[in-house]
């Protein structure tokens, strides 16, 4: 955490999906606490007014398919904008400083990968999280074109 705080207070770009998303609301002072639902498979977030002129969210403004697998979520850091929420997790994601961001629901999963979470799942016994089968194709192709328009616009703030 202590590295996450150092960045920030150097000014340099951070990037957190979900876990990620996490540990920068927490080491920026924010609480960090089990979701009132988990949040596995594919479903919209919605973009706040402040998604409309962030560098990485602009021209984002209708629902958009995302993959989630989590089962916590945090507060916002004091002075973060929430840019994104979905229908069981108020906090998808947030930006602050700047360059800061969090991002709770995963853009950076493939159907291969999704495949995998979801056979690891599938060996957990009691400890399964999904509750009922995740097509890895359903929205990839969008997911896709999200990520890269997203992380390219990531990459700028890294020059």
């Amino acid at each position: 955490m202590r590295e996450i705080r150092d960045a920030v207070d150097r000014g340099k770009p951070v990037l957190g999906i979900c876990l990620g998303a996490q540990l920068i609301a927490k080491a920026l002072g924010a609480m960090v606490y089990r979701n009132p639902a988990k949040e596995i498979g594919w479903a919209p977030v919605y973009w706040t007014e402040q998604a409309a002129a962030d560098p990485l969210f602009r021209g984002f403004s209708r629902p958009e398919p995302v993959f989630h697998w989590h089962g916590e979520t945090f507060d916002l850091p004091d002075g973060a904008e929430r840019l994104a929420y979905s229908e069981v997790c108020a906090n998808q994601a947030f930006r602050i400083a700047g360059n800061v961001y969090g991002l709770q629901f995963h853009l950076e999963v493939t159907p291969a990968i999704v495949e995998d979470w979801c056979r690891s799942d599938e060996k957990c016994g009691s400890a399964r999280e999904m509750v009922a089968p995740i097509n890895p194709h359903e929205n990839a192709l969008r997911l896709e074109e999200m990520a890269g328009i997203i992380f390219d616009r990531w990459c700028g703030l890294l020059s």
